[in-house]
């Protein structure tokens, strides 16, 4: 009996092609608390391996090599991590939560709810790094979209795919005018990732810009500032990741990223730890080059019928223009607003300074008339600013010049247009009536 049972189950693991595995295993050689080294494991790059025992230990995601030792970064935090430590691989970092079943929930980075509500369930899955598209599998952006801001819905108006940044120093007002774009959108689904900015920030954003009806259609990425550079970098890409995937299913979705400077910051990192030379005011090449695969992962796909439109927050450091980061994002975007810190002390909000500020898809999507009334109001803005100090000392005589007349009367119209209180909403609309009614032609 015993020898049948033998046979019999020797028999069913030779059907079933059993053949035992070893488990691969290295050794931490190195750790200066964040780059580490292991010896003795060959695993390519983008794993993410387990250092250290399960209790104690870290994960840590593969990001290069170098003269014989597996490079890799630290995605926790603080370990009690001893030399020789074991260095396990857990898997490749592959996929990413998505679908319906994320809408309303926060995660972060490795997409780990941290919301308090329990774990995810149901949810579908999309490569991490995007799907690679034809450039004729992209439409073009035909249609606007209605943003709340009266002086972008008439004078930068936006359209369904557009990719745009925001573009300003610290502390003028980005925040605060993703907030009234968050509220006001007409999109289907809202993904928003706050990438590098402070936890404080996290849970603001979440109970004030957010809150009520817009929690429920929307999807957070939280990565704040303290947390890993390549964890944040997983953040960014995540975001788009579950942006990609509602837009494969038809949808109108807002992609909200704060900040793509953030992104370039951790890229900075992982690029100055593998030894990259720094180039661009300390930024190494692969930091300026990651941005374009990012910001090109948005748009209107041709097949499904959907779109990503997406505004990116991009910090320019001292207020320069010329920042790499910022010059990098306003070759590739469709479009920026940039804020004015001397507008900001004056008090008008949105601090949106017309001059620089451009929208490269508004001749496709707005009607005649506003494209003119919106040119004068520029034009009269331009020639007041020009000639302000003038006016200001009072060494310009009226009737001098017409053009500079006609700012001046029509300054005050333009400065109530372009100010808005934050938890005031203004329709397209609207907007586009009020621009044509006071500086269309008569």
């Amino acid at each position: 009996m015993l020898n049948r049972f033998t046979d019999d189950y020797l028999e069913s693991l030779a059907t079933t092609g059993f053949a035992p595995k070893p488990k691969v295993s290295g050794r931490l050689a190195s750790f200066d608390g964040l780059l580490m080294e292991a010896v003795g494991l060959q695993l390519p790059v983008g794993t993410v391996c387990q250092v250290g025992s399960k209790e104690a230990g870290v994960e840590a995601e593969v990001i290069g090599f170098r003269n014989g030792r597996t490079l890799l970064m630290n995605l926790g935090g603080p370990a009690a991590l001893l030399p020789q430590a074991p260095v396990r691989p857990l898997g490749p970092p592959g996929e990413a939560e998505v679908g319906a079943a994320m809408l309303g929930r926060v995660v972060d980075g490795a997409g780990k709810p941290i919301d308090g509500l329990g774990p995810i369930r149901g949810a579908k899955h999309w490569p991490i790094a995007g799907k690679l598209q034809s450039p004729l599998d992209r439409g073009r952006v035909l249609q606007p979209m209605d943003v709340g801001v009266r002086a972008i819905n008439g004078l930068l108006t936006i359209g369904q795919g557009q990719r745009i940044g925001i573009m300003a120093g610290s502390g003028v007002g980005k925040s605060v005018l993703l907030g009234m774009i968050v509220r006001a959108a007409e999109a289907d689904v809202i993904v928003i990732g706050l990438i590098g900015e402070r936890s404080r920030e996290v849970a603001d954003f979440l109970e004030t810009k957010v809150a009520g009806a817009a929690r429920q259609r929307s999807v957070v990425v939280a990565v704040p500032a303290n947390h890993s550079p390549v964890l944040r970098i997983r953040g960014a890409l995540r975001t788009h990741a579950i942006a990609e995937a509602f837009r494969a299913e038809g949808k109108k979705v807002l992609l909200i990223m704060d900040s793509l400077t953030r992104v370039a910051h951790a890229g900075r990192e992982i690029g100055l730890a593998l030894g990259e030379p720094a180039s661009a005011r300390g930024y190494p090449p692969s930091a300026i080059a990651m941005l374009p695969n990012l910001i090109e992962r948005a748009g209107t796909d041709v097949a499904s019928g959907g779109s990503i439109t997406a505004i990116y927050t991009v910090l320019a450091d001292g207020d320069d223009g010329n920042d790499p980061v910022v010059d990098s994002a306003r070759s590739i975007l469709d479009g920026h607003i940039v804020l004015s810190r001397q507008l900001a002390e004056r008090g008008v909000y949105p601090a949106i300074d017309l001059g620089p500020s451009v929208s490269r898809v508004m001749t496709d999507i707005a009607e005649r008339p506003h494209i003119l009334a919106a040119r004068v109001l520029r034009r009269h803005l331009a020639t007041y600013e020009e000639n302000r100090d003038l006016v200001l000392m009072g060494a310009y005589r009226p009737g001098a010049d017409p053009a500079i007349d006609a700012a001046i009367a029509c300054h005050g119209a333009v400065m109530e247009y372009i100010k808005q209180d934050p938890d005031e909403l203004v329709s397209l609309p609207d907007a586009v009536a009020e621009l044509v009614g006071v500086f269309g032609p008569a």
